[in-house]
C-alpha cells in the first residue's frame, strides 16, 4: 500500500490565509488528504496551492468536493464562449479568440468592477460559498489579488456596531456594483435574470461557529434604514473591514491554486497593464448550500 504524504499548512498570519504544500491536486486524494485540506480551510479562509499543473478537468474534479459548481455566467451575454468550458468564469482580460481584449470591448467594462471590495456571487439568492482560481499565465507587473478577512472584521467592531447589525438585511444586486464604476450596459433580460436578492449583514460559518460579516460592493441599499443612510453604512463597514491588519495580498505565480471561502471573505483584482500583457485565470465556483437569510433564520424582506 502507498503511503499517504499529508498536506503541510503554512499559515500566512495566525487565522488568515495558509499556503498548502506536499499535495498534488491533479489526482485524486485520498480521504485524509482532502480532510486536512478541508480543516485548513474552514480555518484559514484562503488557502495558495502553488506549483500546481492542472487541467480543466482536474481543476473541476478538486472543486467538485467542496460542493456545487456554477454554471451561470453574471455576464450573460457570454464574450468568451468556446474559450474556457461552463464550469468556468472566464476572469482574464481575453477574447473568445485568446487575444488581448480592446480598449472599448464590454468584456472589459464589466470585469473593471472587480477592483471594487467584493464576494462572489452574492447578487445571486443562493450565493457562492467558495471559488478557486487558477493562473494559467500572469503579467509582469501588478494584477495582485487581495482578500479580506471579515470575521476579524467582525470581532473587532464595537459591541454597539454588533447589537446595530444583528438582524440586518441588505440588498445584494450586479447593478449596484456596475454602477459603482459607471457600467450600465445591461438589457431587460440581464434584469430580468438577474433581479436583486437580500443578504444578512452578518452571518455565522457553520463549520467555525464564528461570526462574520457579509459585505460585497454588490450591496446597494439596507432594508429598513433610508437609502443613504443604508449605503453610509455598508461603505463604513467595507473601509474598517479592508484595514491592512485584515488584508492578505496575493502576488500570484503560474500555475498558483488559489481558493476562498466567499461567506467570510472580500477580494478585489489590482491593476495590470491590461492593454498589454496577457493575465490568464480561469473560476471554478462553488455554490453555497442557501441563501443567507434562509441559514441564519432571518425573514427576507
Amino acid at each position: 500500500m502507498a503511503t499517504i504524504i499529508h498536506p503541510i499548512i503554512y499559515p500566512m498570519t495566525p487565522g488568515f490565509a495558509a499556503e498548502v504544500g506536499d499535495v498534488d491536486l491533479s489526482r485524486p486524494l485520498a480521504e485524509a488528504e482532502f480532510s486536512a485540506i478541508q480543516e485548513a480551510f474552514w480555518e484559514f479562509a484562503v488557502l495558495v496551492f502553488p506549483g500546481q499543473q492542472l487541467t480543466q478537468q482536474q481543476h473541476v474534479a478538486f472543486a467538485k468536493r467542496f460542493g456545487e459548481i456554477e454554471t451561470d455566467t453574471a455576464q450573460g451575454r457570454k464574450v468568451s464562449q468556446g474559450r474556457i468550458g461552463k464550469n468556468f468564469a472566464d476572469v482574464s482580460n481575453l477574447d473568445h479568440q485568446g487575444k488581448i481584449w480592446g480598449k472599448d470591448s464590454r468584456q472589459r467594462m464589466f470585469q473593471l468592477c472587480n477592483q471594487l471590495w467584493h464576494t462572489d456571487s452574492s447578487f445571486k439568492r443562493r450565493p457562492a460559498l467558495a471559488s478557486l482560481l487558477y493562473a494559467r499565465s500572469i503579467p509582469p507587473l501588478g494584477g495582485h489579488t487581495q482578500f479580506a478577512d471579515q470575521r476579524a472584521g467582525y470581532d473587532a467592531l464595537p459591541e454597539e456596531m454588533k447589537a446595530r447589525l444583528t438582524g440586518l438585511v441588505a440588498e445584494h444586486s450586479i447593478f449596484h456594483s456596475r454602477k459603482r464604476v459607471g457600467f450600465t450596459d445591461f438589457n431587460e433580460e440581464d434584469y430580468q435574470r438577474l433581479p436583486p436578492v437580500p443578504q444578512v449583514m452578518v452571518r455565522t460559518i457553520p463549520q467555525s461557529g464564528r461570526k462574520s460579516l457579509y459585505l460585497a460592493s454588490h450591496a446597494g441599499r439596507v432594508f429598513g434604514l433610508p437609502d443613504d443612510e443604508g449605503l453610509a453604512l455598508i461603505d463604513q463597514l467595507t473601509e474598517h473591514t479592508t484595514q491592512r491588519q485584515f488584508v492578505y495580498t496575493h502576488r500570484w505565480r503560474v500555475d498558483d491554486l488559489v481558493m476562498w471561502d466567499n461567506r467570510c471573505t472580500m477580494h478585489r483584482g489590482t491593476q495590470f497593464d491590461d492593454l498589454r500583457w496577457e493575465r490568464d485565470m480561469q473560476r471554478a465556483t462553488i455554490r453555497d448550500v442557501a441563501n443567507s437569510c434562509e441559514q441564519e433564520g432571518i425573514p427576507a424582506p
